[in-house]
């Protein structure tokens, strides 16, 4: 505000100055005198000039003092008024990007969850597509194995059912032989009884002595008769009460039991690390996979399912060999001709040191300790043999344990009936090697080694080729009965399965009063609905033990079955 005065007090200097040269100037051409003279009046003009332009420049300085003064009031007022409003819209500004961006902030958050939470879900749905894909080839692969048991099963089933033909055949030349036996009987009654009619006709016309010597004799041949019926009635007696004493041994020995009970199946696929080590397996031109095929016996196939290798062979113990071969090589990665003839032959020499600990195991385990050691190796092949998908070593094993308690209950020789049970089927070791019954092999496999005769006798016997000559043998025939037949020792087809199921609620529909029937758990129970109005309780009871007696005459099924029968009435309203 001082320099805006000072530059007025200049001005108005400037301006005064000019004037008063411009005075001097116009008047510069009077004369001298009247320069003179009006220099006075010029200075006194000048001066009141001066004084006015003095006095109108502090009133110019005062009035712009009091404007700036205003000017600067009013200014501060209005930059106060900037300054706030400046900061009011910056605060505004401030907030509104803040919430902007906490609002972009979420935004992104929420499309990053989306992303993630999306790609997620289609992680999920690859990973349930891999496994869906694995789990639909090992379905395949099983069903494949499934279908191959099944055709082994069926030659089996097919060999059986011949061998029931012939024996119903045998049953139906011996059921026609008894028929004619009761007619012959039935003839000769006949006949006695016309004898007798005659003879009572000619006993009317005798004397009394002769009518008494006659009923005597007539007294003495009923007595005769009633004690020949007591007598068979005692020996009827005699053998029900025999047979149940040799149900309760039985009973007693397979309580005693408690074998593992368990199907052995042999692995045919092997898993490999990578889809590259096919290749190796193959080798160059195929030499790899000819050795390997050559050494061991099976076939190795090999196609598009991914990282495993089918080994294909009807002998579990060629399949053992090359399983374990096959992995060891796959664990060292040399894969090669030499190589694969190394591996082969130190799995062959491990395999049999350890199917010849198994033998020797096993003898130990029954107490047998003076078995010729040479028949150990055979006696542990027989893990890797089935029979009827039954382990055979654990049957032979089952067999002796059972017959040995037998043995032990009727108070006979409990280690040779042992011995002889576990024998019985040592010939499948090497039948599908040799050739021919494995009967006459396990014959001349234990005569060469110095078995007893009653062990001989049972590998005879226990196939019904030759008579039972000692009670061990006996034993050892009926234990070789309770392990193949009890209950889940041997698989049943699905087809026969379903067809005894529909088999026992056919025999259980065809009753009267029947509404429904349903075979419950594997066919072990039969839950029967019959109608309330037309059965009552005690009629119920009856129906129980009908239904039960039908099923044991009609069917042949393992275990026991039980009948279950339900007569409810209901009575239902609604209250409104």
């Amino acid at each position: 505000m001082n320099v805006a005065v000072i530059v007025v007090a200049i001005l108005l200097a400037l301006i005064s100055g000019g004037f008063l040269g411009y005075l001097l100037k116009s008047r510069g051409k009077r004369t001298l005198e009247e320069a003179g003279v009006r220099v006075e009046e010029a200075e006194t003009e000048a001066k009141g000039i001066i004084q006015k332009a003095r006095e109108e420049a502090e009133e110019i300085i005062r009035k712009a003092r009091e404007e700036a003064r205003e000017i600067r009031i009013s200014a501060q007022n209005e930059a106060e008024k900037i300054v706030k409003l400046a900061q009011e819209e910056a605060d505004r500004l401030r907030l509104t990007m803040k919430e902007e961006t906490e609002k972009i902030r979420l935004d992104l958050e929420r499309k990053s969850k989306e992303l993630e939470g999306y790609l997620e879900e289609r992680r999920l749905e690859l990973t349930k597509l891999e496994q869906a894909l694995h789990q639909r080839e090992s379905n395949l692969e099983r069903r494949i194995q499934a279908i191959e048991r099944r055709e082994e099963e069926l030659y089996k089933r097919e060999k059986e059912i011949r061998e029931l033909e012939k024996e119903i055949n045998q049953i139906q030349r011996e059921i026609q032989e008894r028929m004619k036996e009761i007619e012959e009987e039935k003839k000769e009654i006949e006949a006695l009884r016309n004898r007798e009619l005659l003879e009572l006709q000619r006993i009317a016309n005798m004397t009394l002595e002769e009518a008494r010597n006659e009923l005597f004799k007539r007294v003495e041949e009923a007595a005769k008769i009633e004690a020949i019926r007591v007598a068979k009635r005692i020996e009827e007696e005699a053998r029900e009460r025999a047979e149940f004493e040799a149900k309760k041994i039985i009973a007693t020995a397979v309580q005693r039991l408690s074998s593992e009970i368990a199907t052995n199946y042999t692995t045919t696929t092997v898993e490999l690390p990578s889809n590259e080590f096919k290749g190796r397996i193959i080798g160059r031109e195929g030499r790899n996979i000819r050795t390997f095929e050559l050494l061991t016996g099976v076939d190795l196939i090999i196609d598009d399912t991914p990282d495993i290798v089918t080994i294909s062979s009807f002998d579990p113990m060629r399949r053992e060999l090359a399983k374990e071969a096959l992995e060891r090589l796959i664990q060292d990665g040399r894969i090669h001709p030499a190589r694969i003839e190394e591996v082969v032959l130190e799995v062959k020499k491990e395999m049999d040191e350890r199917i010849r600990k198994m033998g020797e195991e096993t003898c130990m385990e029954l107490g047998l300790y003076d078995i010729n050691p040479g028949l150990y190796y055979y006696i542990g092949k027989l893990y890797y043999r089935t029979s009827y998908s039954q382990n055979v070593l654990l049957h032979s094993k089952e067999v002796a344990y059972i017959a040995g308690m037998l043995a032990e209950e009727l108070g006979l020789d409990a280690k040779v009936a042992r011995r002889a049970g576990l024998l019985h089927d040592i010939g499948k070791a090497i039948s599908h090697e040799l050739g021919g019954s494995h009967t006459d092999i396990g014959v001349e496999l234990c005569k060469k080694y110095g078995e007893p005769d009653q062990v001989l006798n049972a590998i005879k016997a226990h196939h019904n080729e030759e008579p039972v000559r000692y009670p061990e043998v006996a034993l050892v025939c009926a234990a070789d009965a309770l392990s193949a037949a009890r209950p889940g020792a041997r698989r049943e087809s699905l087809e026969a399965y379903i067809k005894r199921l529909e088999k026992l609620e056919e025999i259980v529909k065809s009753f009267k009063g029947v509404q429904n029937a349903y075979a419950v758990q594997a066919g072990r129970e039969v839950r029967v609905i019959v109608n309330p109005e037309e059965i009552s309780d005690e009629e119920a009871y009856a129906l129980s033990k009908d239904i039960a007696r039908k099923i044991e005459e009609e069917m042949q099924f393992p275990g026991q079955i039980k009948v279950v029968v339900i007569r409810e009435v209901r009575h239902v309203e609604y209250a409104k």
